[in-house]
Formats: C-alpha cells, structure tokens, sequence
C-alpha cells in the first residue's frame, strides 16, 4: 500500500507550533539511525536525543570515521573515497548487535539509502523511517508489509519526481507499507539546522509524523 501525502505551508505551520516535550512511547523501539553524505554532525545526534526522549534506544553509527562536510558534494568526496563496500562493511557492523531483536532501520539522506538497503534484507526489521533519501530496489526485493515512511523536500533534486514515482511503486510490489510526506519549497536536508537547507517549520512537521510511526510500529 502506497499513501502519498503533500504537506503545504499551512499544514506546516499547524504542526510545528510550540510543542510539549514528547511523552515516551508505549511500544519503544531500538532505531539505527545513518547519517547523511556530511557526516555524523550535530544534528544527527539531535534528533537522536529527540527519539530518545520519546523513550526508545537510538545507535548511532559513524560509518565516516569521524569525518565530516559542510556541503553534499564534499561529503560525496569522503564517502567515494570510503567506497561503497566498506561502507556497507561498517554498517552491517553497526547493526549486527541489535538485528536479533528486530530493529527500525532509520538515515538522512545517503543514510536512508544505507538504511533502506540493509531492512530489505532484514526479515527482522520492524520498520524503516527516511528522511530525505531512498536507494534503488533490487527486482528480487520481497518483504512482508514492512511499515516504511520518506520525508522528503518538494522539490529536491537529489530525488527527482520521476525517480519518487518509480521508487514508491516498486517498494509496494515488494510488499512495504509505503507512506511519502513531500514538504513544499523546503531544502534537500531541511531538518539539519546548520546547513543552508534547513526548514524550521518542516522539520517539526516530519519530526511530528515520524514519532507517531514509531510509536505505531
């Protein structure tokens, strides 16, 4: 099942109003959350805490080794230089702790990719929550109602409509339980206050929406 949901100004504007601080879950989950192309930055660590306070256990993996960038294409540069399989190498470390009591997979961005790759092969995985990216899908790819949830900027050039499209039809013929927030006029990594895309009002809306899907999971 596929629901696809456009969060205009006024939507925005509605959810991030002054909020109480959140109560904690009745059904905490255990999130590795994957940070973006830039690095573990602050704001990673920030919206750790946020998932936190509402009660559930957050890993975070530093699959960069401390290194960190202030634009997306610095952050490429680190992660080319990594590569693509030891990347993967070091989150599948990260994880292998956790994954027998059955984890929410979780990243900003190119961590979203990372996270969308390792639930699909997960049987275990709870459920996977993206924020600003998503990865291709392998033909084989087959899960059993796995609740997943994207955030993502409306536009964003980093994931194209065409490329969305695609992405949400083919992750509901493998079986997820597909639900997309598309955030008008926002940045390509709107909930990361230090950097220039930063949206105030839409990151509270996205983290609104996000701890209701853990807490539903």
């Amino acid at each position: 099942m596929v629901k696809v949901r456009f969060n205009d100004r006024e939507v925005n504007s509605v959810a991030s109003s002054p909020a109480s601080p959140s109560a904690p879950s009745a059904k905490p989950s255990t999130v590795v959350l994957f940070h973006s192309v830039c690095g573990l930055r602050p704001a990673v660590h920030a919206a750790a805490d946020r998932l936190r306070e509402a009660g559930h256990e957050v890993v975070v993996p530093d699959l960069f080794g401390g290194r960190t960038a202030e634009t997306v294409e610095d952050g490429v540069v680190i992660k080319d230089e990594i590569g693509k399989d030891e990347l993967l190498r070091r989150a599948v470390v990260a994880v292998a702790p956790y994954s027998d009591r059955g984890v929410v997979y979780a990243g900003f961005s190119f961590g979203g990719a990372v996270a969308q790759n390792l639930a699909l092969a997960d049987d275990k995985a709870r459920g996977l929550l993206l924020m600003h990216g998503t990865s291709d899908i392998a033909d084989d790819a087959a899960v059993d109602e796995l609740p997943v949830q994207l955030h993502v900027a409306d536009p964003d050039p980093f994931e194209p409509h065409d490329w969305l499209n695609a992405w949400y039809l083919r992750m509901g013929r493998a079986g997820a339980d597909v639900e997309v927030y598309r955030y008008q006029g926002a940045g390509h990594l709107f909930t990361d206050p230090d950097l220039p895309d930063y949206d105030a009002e839409a990151a509270e809306s996205a983290w609104k929406v996000a701890l209701g899907f853990l807490d539903s999971l």
